[in-house]
């Protein structure tokens, strides 16, 4: 009979500052652009939506929609997530749904197209796609959360800047600017390609969301366009001071409940569990050390695209059915990371798939195996650790373990107890 380390629940206190009132702080923030200057009745514009699961993004979409229409603009969303959804129309709406995004609970209309127009080329030769219907607006007024990418390094990363590249792309420009990657630096294509979309592409401000480690909305800030490259990269600063964290950095087995588009790019943080430089190995530059790492299935709201599965060691065969290998495909290929959809070893159940990661970690007996298990790489506030961590959260001023330890929750079919 497989052996199991006894586990306990864990709650982790973070430095979580929040926005008492996100829709104030919304319109306080528009209006401190004082956009009244610019825009004038009748014109429209162009408010980008994205796939990530961003917390209040409906309202947040709102409460800018809701200002622009005061103003006597036309102003519409459109879907900005590159390739995501499948890179079809349809997909990317449903998407939206997923994530509380509609003409109803937005209040204007989606208009929504692969299509992109070349609005100009770079310095270094790389043609700029936009969103058609973005292309066509009066206005543009990118929306994005601010945060460390899944995958680069740079200035920025995340945020305003991606949203005009990837976002407003689409599924053509992402191609083009993924593929660059490989011969160009990250930083170089995001500066040269933002430099461009600001001249051309009539943007006339920007909102900049932040979260914190228990994926509350942590700042929104107003951003006027000339201010985007100075500061995105003081508020990247904050989002990586304010990102979530494992409870511990050496991890023998992590086991995550679930992965998905709406919780990160790659399904699950790489920044979280120390994968943004390999896919299999944390190095030199990762704060987290997961030696093994399960996934035990997809989100509902990722429609099967396992972007990031291939991060992993081990897998169930729930999980493998699952996967929508087309949407997967197309999303891994775009991103020129095929690695990310390859399936790992995969068992029947939880306990055989636990239980072959856990012959996979050296020298230590399973029950004396150092194994965390997280619902998601957003939300670890609660977490669940074993037994070989206890005496170092009784030293610890920000860990607490809550009840008592209990044996391994795996039930008689196999099944282990979600986080």
């Amino acid at each position: 009979m497989a052996r199991f380390p006894k586990m306990c629940d864990l709650i982790q206190t973070f430095d979580t500052p929040r926005v008492a009132d996100i829709a104030a702080t919304v319109r306080e923030q528009m209006q401190s652009l004082q956009l009244e200057k610019v825009i004038r009745p009748g014109q429209t514009v162009a408010i980008p939506a994205g796939s990530r699961g961003i917390a209040n993004i409906g309202l947040i979409l709102r409460e800018i929609a809701a200002y622009f229409s005061a103003l006597d603009a036309l102003p519409f969303v459109v879907p900005a997530m590159g390739s995501h959804g499948g890179g079809t129309v349809e997909g990317q709406l449903r998407m939206l749904s997923s994530l509380g995004i509609t003409e109803q609970s937005i209040g204007v209309p989606i208009r929504a197209t692969m299509e992109t127009v070349i609005v100009a080329q770079t310095s270094n030769g790389l043609p700029v796609h936009f969103d058609r219907y973005a292309s066509e607006a009066d206005h543009v007024f990118v929306v994005g959360r601010v945060k460390p990418h899944t995958r680069f390094v740079g200035p920025v990363e995340s945020g305003l800047h991606k949203m005009m590249l990837i976002g407003l792309g689409k599924h053509e420009g992402a191609k083009v600017y993924h593929r660059g990657i490989l011969s160009m630096s990250f930083p170089e294509i995001v500066a040269a390609v933002a430099e461009r979309v600001l001249q051309v592409c009539r943007v006339c401000g920007g909102m900049a969301i932040l979260e914190n480690a228990e994926d509350e909305t942590a700042l929104i800030e107003a951003v006027k366009p000339e201010e985007f490259s100075r500061r995105e990269p003081e508020l990247l600063i904050l989002a990586n001071r304010w990102l979530p964290r494992l409870p511990f950095e050496d991890i023998d087995l992590l086991i995550v409940d679930r992965i998905g588009k709406n919780i990160s790019g790659v399904g699950m943080d790489a920044n979280v569990v120390g994968r943004k430089f390999n896919d299999h190995t944390a190095t030199a530059q990762d704060q987290t050390r997961c030696r093994r790492i399960l996934v035990r299935s997809l989100t509902k709201e990722t429609y099967g695209n396992a972007t990031g599965i291939g991060m992993a060691e081990f897998t169930t065969q729930r999980c493998v059915d699952q996967i929508d290998s087309e949407s997967t495909r197309i999303n891994c290929i775009t991103g020129m990371h095929p690695e990310a959809a390859m399936i790992p070893i995969t068992l029947p159940t939880d306990a055989a798939a636990v239980d072959s990661a856990l012959q996979t970690i050296g020298m230590i007996e399973p029950e004396n195996a150092r194994v965390i298990q997280i619902s998601d790489t957003l939300h670890l506030q609660r977490v669940r650790v074993s037994e070989a961590y206890f005496a170092d959260v009784q030293k610890s001023t920000h860990l607490r373990l809550d009840g008592d330890p209990y044996d391994f929750p795996i039930d008689a079919a196999g099944s282990l107890q979600d986080v």
